[in-house]
Parts: structure tokens; sequence; C-alpha cells
């Protein structure tokens, strides 16, 4: 297992807040009506982590066709550039340094807008083949640091590995988004807390400067 998996699950789990403040509506949807429904959170994030690993597979196979079209290692030297820039910003967002995540979110605005009104034939959701197809749409919602794990994806050099580094990504934010569900205002409020984003920024900044001048020594 590459270090890279283990890194990204935690950029998910730590990305906890940002989640519920994107998704949080459609999730709270999900749990009203009574009796807690895990079978449709769980349907619903399950559609939603499905469309981050094709994602993840486009991206490692465009970096991988790319390496195959151009001369490789400069190509390659510039994905893992750019992949650990993107982890650096990522650490210093989830550390409150920087929005500039955000601005990244914009090129993916042209796409949601296209998908956003698909989403309204699955509300109400009322079973799993509801929740499953608004979760695949909604995981195409423009996110920076959705767009970050991207960018580590690119640099997988093949369509599998880009698929698996998206799935870590996924599985990260899971925990968040089926709690969300339940326990929204108290977990809400521990996610808001500084130091489990501090904690978690700081690791992420200190992986990729280090994969930064691992990059720069290579070069």
């Amino acid at each position: 297992m590459t270090p890279d998996l283990p890194i990204l699950f935690l950029a998910g789990l730590a990305n906890g807040a940002h989640c519920i403040g994107m998704c949080g509506g459609i999730v709270g949807a999900l749990s009203l009506g009574g009796a807690p429904r895990w079978h449709l959170h769980l349907a619903y994030s399950l559609g939603r982590i499905t469309s981050y690993v094709l994602a993840g597979a486009l991206a490692g196979a465009l970096g991988a066709g790319s390496l195959v079209l151009a001369a490789q290692w400069p190509l390659r030297l510039c994905f893992l550039l750019i992949a650990n820039f993107m982890l650096v910003l990522m650490g210093l967002y989830l550390m409150g340094r920087t929005r500039i995540l955000t601005w990244v979110e914009r090129p993916g605005q042209a796409l949601w807008r296209r998908l956003s009104p698909l989403t309204r034939s699955f509300l109400p959701v009322k079973g799993v083949l509801q929740a499953f197809p608004l979760g695949m749409l909604w995981g195409w919602l423009p996110c920076g640091l959705v767009y970050t794990a991207l960018a580590n994806a690119l640099s997988a050099g093949s369509a599998g590995e880009g698929a698996l580094k998206l799935l870590a990504f996924g599985l990260g934010t899971l925990p968040n988004l089926l709690l969300a569900g339940f326990l929204l205002a108290r977990f809400r409020g521990w996610l808001q807390k500084p130091w489990p984003h501090f904690c978690a920024g700081s690791l992420l900044l200190a992986y990729g400067v280090y994969g930064l001048l691992g990059a720069v020594r290579m070069s």
C-alpha cells in the first residue's frame, strides 16, 4: 500500500465539516420521517463514492495516456509536483490558512449546472434505487478537496491506481456523512473545533512538502 492511500483517507476524514456543509442538506433529508434509515444513507454515500472512483479512474487513465504520448520523465515530474502542491494547499485549507481551494472549484461548476437539475428526479428519497443515483450525481458537486485528490490520481500512472486513491479518499468521508444524518448538531460542533483540522492539515502539509522536495531532488 502506497503512503498516498492513508494520507488521502485522512484527508477525507478531516474533510468532515466541509462534507457536511456541502452534502448535509441532502443527508439530513434522508433522516426525515422518524427512525434512522441507514440503508438510504449508506446507498447515498456509496453512490457518491462510486462517482469519486470513476473520476479517479479517468484521471489515472488520463495521466497514464499522457505519459505514453509525451516524454515520460518531464511529464511525470510535472504530475508529481502538481499532486504534492495540491496536498500542500489542502493542508493549508484544513488549517484555515487559505481559501484558494474554493477557487479551484470553479471549473467544475459548468458541469454541475447541467447535472444538478437531474437530482430533483430522485427527491424525495424513498428507497435505495433513489438514494444511490442521487449520491452518484452529488459526487460531481464541485469540491476543491475532491479535485486535490484527483490531482493526486493524475500522477498514479494507471486507471486502477487512480480509482484506488479516490476510493481511499471517499471512504474517509464516509463516517462523517453517516454520522451526520443522526448526530448532525453534536458532530458538527466537534468538527468545528480547530485542533482536529490543524493536526490533519499539518500532516497533509508536511507530506506535500516532503513530496515536493523529493520531486525537486529527482529533477
